[in-house]
């Protein structure tokens, strides 16, 4: 079954095609073949743009856990022998404060699709019904269709492998550098507040992780955006593109965000 045929799929894929091959197009005249791949990185670019209210919204999310953590701390001092009644203030501390435990994943959910679109444009040999002139850009000689480890399986097409190489290795760069982000703003948020005899002071949750268990499982989530990397040598070259860009605009983003939106300590 072609995930992509079906019809509201096929179309808003089509939509999709129309929009990059007239950006192509446009681009043609300036870059030659390197004009769908440039193409890639504009509408990448474009797409961030437009997400930057929600990259906002999740550092906000982030700066509202650390500024609750004193009060959840609290909670689990008061009520750490109830979990029940444990689970009821904090929802309702959440839902008087507007926040959400959950608040941060939308920029995972929004991407998906539009990681999928790319994927979709470049390895379907029609779209909607008519041929897909897309298939025949390429990025300094290396078919976008192409995906990196095919390049290496043939072992005639060396500019894949150089081309591929470069981008997997900044989107490792890039990688590495959120992960960096991310273990630094959890320690923010789990940094204790107030005397150290009254942190001390929590008791344990009956069937929750000790923040040891916590800070583990932080530690194992924080590589898990690494395996983008993995992916991205298996997807056609213009995938990996879309990866490569959207990751280095989101470590610059989430770099930026958290030195604008970090409460001053005082």
């Amino acid at each position: 079954m072609n995930f992509y045929a079906f019809g509201p799929i096929a179309a808003v894929l089509d939509a999709a095609y129309a929009v990059l091959h007239n950006l192509t197009l446009f681009l043609t005249p300036l870059t030659a073949a390197n004009a769908a791949a440039l193409a890639i990185i504009v509408l990448t670019l474009a797409l961030r743009l437009v997400l930057i209210p929600v990259g906002v919204s999740q550092a906000r999310a982030q700066q509202q856990r650390q500024r609750l953590a004193p009060r959840l701390t609290e909670l689990r001092r008061q009520h750490g022998s109830n979990p029940e009644r444990l689970q009821r203030e904090t929802m309702a501390l959440y839902a008087a404060e507007n926040a959400s435990p959950l608040a941060g994943c939308l920029p995972l959910l929004v991407q998906a699709p539009i990681l999928s679109s790319v994927y979709g444009l470049f390895v379907l040999g029609t779209i909607n019904g008519h041929d897909n002139a897309l298939l025949a850009g390429s990025l300094f000689g290396s078919p976008l269709g192409t995906s990196i480890l095919s390049g290496w399986g043939a072992g005639t097409t060396p500019a894949v492998l150089l081309v591929g190489g470069v981008l997997l290795a900044v989107l490792l760069a890039a990688q590495l550098l959120s992960r960096r982000l991310m273990l630094a703003q959890a320690a923010a948020s789990a940094a204790p507040v107030g005397p150290p005899s009254a942190s001390a002071a929590v008791p344990p949750v009956p069937g929750a992780l000790s923040p040891a268990a916590q800070a583990t499982m932080t530690g194992v989530l924080s590589w898990l955006p690494l395996i983008s990397v993995v992916f991205a040598a298996f997807v056609p070259l213009a995938a990996a593109i879309y990866l490569t860009v959207s990751a280095v605009w989101s470590a610059a983003e989430r770099s930026l965000l958290w030195r604008i939106l970090r409460p001053v300590a005082r």
